[in-house]
């Protein structure tokens, strides 16, 4: 036998001592980001992470831009068990009232606060009634950009907006809050909203940074006035039937690459701001620091008449440390 067959035939025989690894089974992920958000990002790394850590039994397939279907959808799926998994967040109060918590205006004053919430009893009490009522159960969370009110002037308290008139999303807890601080809000379509902007139907909107650069609103607005009125977190989930049908191994490994996604989004998610803020502020916008104890006051009642009673004592407390 000549020396290459000999190499040949050692490289067959290491090959074929080495451990082999099926695919068994493909887990189907879909949700509403497209492929440059951070979200998106973050459930590719997860998904690199899983089969990583399963030696690619488990693959996860991401569907960006609901092309899986729309986050409701998503969700009936997997409480059917037709669904794997999705990023879904206050939409599933519809099952479970404390997903409500997720994005309550004033409620956190900043990060750091909803973190110790998102991470601590109350988030595990959000998380065991959301298991337990939608059988969805969450494997991490993603913060989202908190939302800024944009102008054609400067706004620092409540006693500045003065009727202004601006486009909220059509929910009665963002148009009661925004009449009891002031303002005349107008419930609108988004894709409304930059038009309405430039012919003056309305004077104001608010949207996370990222939507305020992405909708180009720094062609019609001047100022980014920093309320921070909402932050929020939304779950990166896993239908519960399917979670019970994994094994206690692969159950931890799907848990260790969500955790990991998790650290890995949260990075993407500081960029982003800096990033956004910084493009904004390149177009001619100017940021505006607000007094945000002021806003958290006024809007505080308008706030606690719109939650539901299982979570008002709850948001009680967060309005309270918010003035401590």
């Amino acid at each position: 036998m000549t020396f290459s067959k000999i190499i040949a035939a050692a490289a067959v025989a290491a090959a074929l001592a080495m451990p082999v690894f099926a695919q068994e089974r493909t887990l189907q992920l879909g949700h509403l980001a497209n492929e440059d958000n951070s979200w998106h990002q973050a459930s590719v790394r997860f998904a690199e992470e899983v089969a990583r850590l399963t030696d690619g039994r488990i693959a996860v397939e991401v569907f960006p831009n609901e092309s899986l279907g729309k986050e409701i959808d998503l969700i009936n799926g997997m409480q059917l068990g037709t669904v794997d998994m999705t990023i879904t967040g206050e939409s599933l109060q519809n099952w479970a009232p404390m997903a409500a918590l997720l994005a309550v205006p004033y409620a956190y004053g900043s990060l750091e606060q909803m973190d110790e919430v998102a991470s601590g009893d109350i988030g595990e009490r959000i998380e065991e009634q959301i298991v337990e009522r939608a059988q969805v159960r969450p494997l991490a969370y993603f913060a989202r950009g908190p939302r800024n009110l944009t102008s054609n002037r400067p706004i620092a308290s409540p006693d500045e907006l003065d009727g202004l008139r601006m486009r909220v999303p059509n929910v009665p807890l963002f148009v009661d809050t925004w009449s009891a601080l002031g303002a005349q809000p107008t419930p609108m379509a988004f894709s409304e909203v930059f038009t309405s902007l430039q012919n003056g139907t309305i004077d104001a909107q608010e949207n996370p940074l990222a939507l305020i650069r992405s909708a180009s609103f720094d062609e019609v607005q001047s100022h980014v006035n920093q309320t921070e009125h909402v932050r929020s977190w939304i779950y990166l989930a896993i239908s519960e039937q399917t979670w019970q049908s994994l094994s206690e191994d692969d159950r931890a490994a799907l848990q260790e690459a969500a955790t990991i996604a998790q650290e890995y989004e949260r990075g993407l998610f500081q960029e982003s701001l800096a990033e956004d803020r910084a493009y904004l502020e390149g177009q001619g916008m100017t940021f505006v620091d607000v007094d945000g104890a002021a806003f958290a006051v006024a809007a505080r009642d308008a706030v606690l008449s719109n939650v539901a009673d299982e979570v008002r004592p709850i948001v009680e407390d967060l309005f309270a440390a918010q003035t401590e």
